[in-house]
């Protein structure tokens, strides 16, 4: 037979005889009714055991490949050719291996710094706690999130932003997208209208979707949502915001805007989705103080650790207004039962430890330089020939270039040259092209080198 054994593969020999068989039936080169050697026989024929085929034969017969009848022996069984299916396996790969271009300076958003994630600490903490919590720990736990967590978080806002709340009002999520998923399947029920910023992160606008809501698109200026356009809309659910941050513009939220907010949800019955995305990172004075403080019973606060430590934890948190605590725990309970436990008590000990509020300090510090490197290289580059938008916080720049339009085909361009970029106009919910004068330069991950680098392509690309 046409099977090929390799005794130094550290694949069994029942498994390489069973799986060429599989293939060979798949291609179309076995087909039904084909009547197979006996196991004596193809043991003879390969030099193996007689026992290691009939392992394979078992094995086939199980995934429904071989039928065996008494007197016909073994046969491959009907209806099993999926050539068209190989080829296109064989076609997708090619597409992947074409993709594998050469590697490009991408200045895309909310990336932090992966290189500098503090490994030794964090894998010191979550092997100890491995090897010493209870057994039952490795059980389901609370759906809420564990309690060392919880406390730790609460401490931290009240610390860091002056955030009062019960420990029973925070739920630990599986980032802040989970979170935002959990406040729009908990809100829609009556009301399915949700008011959102326009231009805002295209993929959040998906989560809401997905849920089932419906999306007023309110326009954000260089003070954030406009508030006064937010006044003739009737019975929203809720309003997604990012008052400290607006994203992707950079604006933060006036009080006077954000009084105007919650005196609309007070007198409209609805909720406001405050997303505090990356509050950490301000250059200049404190962290902006939230909206959640003027009223806790109007206001879901959001908040993640991928922009501050990793999105491969995929931990962040929600706290919610009383009146919507039951409901939401039972939506998190079936979602996902609850976040990894040994994540979040790994990084609740990050949190207490002080260790947490030092990697910050030493990442601000480091965000911070690459910020003003990139300042630097554009002022060396495009000397008064641009405008940064938005306040001196966050993970990355708005730069506004004179006489400079990002159409598809000077993006293009820029790819070719090793660079990409992204338009502000790409964050409107139709497309706005007349945005396209701005593009967001996200710095956090990039080094130095790969920041004077990008720029000096950008400024190539555009005198060409």
């Amino acid at each position: 037979m046409w099977i090929k054994l390799d005794n130094k593969s550290k694949l069994a020999l029942s498994r390489q005889i069973d799986h060429q068989i599989r293939q060979e039936i798949l291609r179309g080169q076995l087909p039904a009714a084909t009547k197979l050697p006996s196991t004596r026989k193809l043991a003879a024929e390969l030099s193996v055991s007689r026992n290691t085929v009939v392992e394979a034969y078992n094995q086939l017969i199980a995934e429904g490949y071989l039928k065996t009848y008494k007197g016909s022996g073994t046969v491959v069984a009907e209806g099993l050719n999926a050539k068209d299916l190989i080829i296109a396996t064989a076609q997708n790969k090619q597409v992947k291996q074409k993709k594998l271009h050469k590697e490009r300076i991408d200045f895309k958003t909310g990336v932090p710094a992966l290189e500098h994630f503090p490994r030794k600490i964090w894998s010191k903490h979550y092997r100890d706690i491995c090897e010493n919590i209870l057994p039952s720990e490795f059980g389901y736990t609370v759906t809420s999130g564990v309690y060392e967590l919880r406390e730790a978080i609460a401490q931290y806002l009240y610390q860091t932003r002056g955030v009062v709340c019960d420990l029973d009002q925070l739920i630990v999520t599986s980032g802040a997208t989970q979170g935002l998923s959990i406040a729009a399947h908990l809100l829609k029920n009556t009301r399915k209208k949700v008011l959102m910023e326009n231009p805002t992160h295209r993929g959040l606008r998906e989560v809401i979707l997905a849920a089932g809501c419906s999306i007023t698109d309110i326009p954000v200026d260089i003070q954030g949502i406009c508030t006064e356009l937010i006044q003739k809309e009737k019975e929203p659910s809720f309003i997604y915001t990012t008052p400290s941050h607006q994203y992707p513009l950079g604006s933060i939220l006036p009080i006077k805007r954000r009084l105007e907010l919650v005196r609309y949800a007070e007198q409209n019955d609805c909720f406001l989705v405050e997303d505090d995305y990356d509050s950490e990172f301000r250059y200049e004075g404190r962290p902006i103080t939230t909206l959640y403080e003027l009223n806790p019973e109007r206001v879901i606060y959001l908040g993640s650790f991928s922009k501050v430590l990793a999105p491969s934890i995929r931990l962040g948190f929600m706290i919610l207004p009383k009146s919507l605590l039951d409901k939401g725990k039972y939506l998190k309970k079936y979602s996902d039962v609850h976040s990894d436990t040994l994540s979040q008590y790994t990084l609740a000990r990050f949190i207490k430890s002080g260790e947490f509020e030092r990697y910050i300090w030493k990442m601000k510090k480091l965000y911070a330089k690459k910020r003003q490197h990139m300042i630097q290289t554009l002022t060396t580059y495009f000397p008064n020939q641009f405008e940064l938008l938005g306040h001196a916080s966050g993970l990355h720049l708005i730069v506004k270039f004179t006489d400079a339009v990002f159409t598809p085909e000077l993006l293009e361009k820029l790819e070719a040259n090793g660079v990409r970029v992204y338009p502000i106009g790409s964050f409107y919910s139709q497309r706005n092209v007349a945005q396209n004068d701005k593009i967001i330069l996200g710095y956090s991950h990039l080094s130095l080198e790969d920041i004077s680098s990008g720029i000096k392509i950008i400024r190539k690309t555009l005198t060409e």
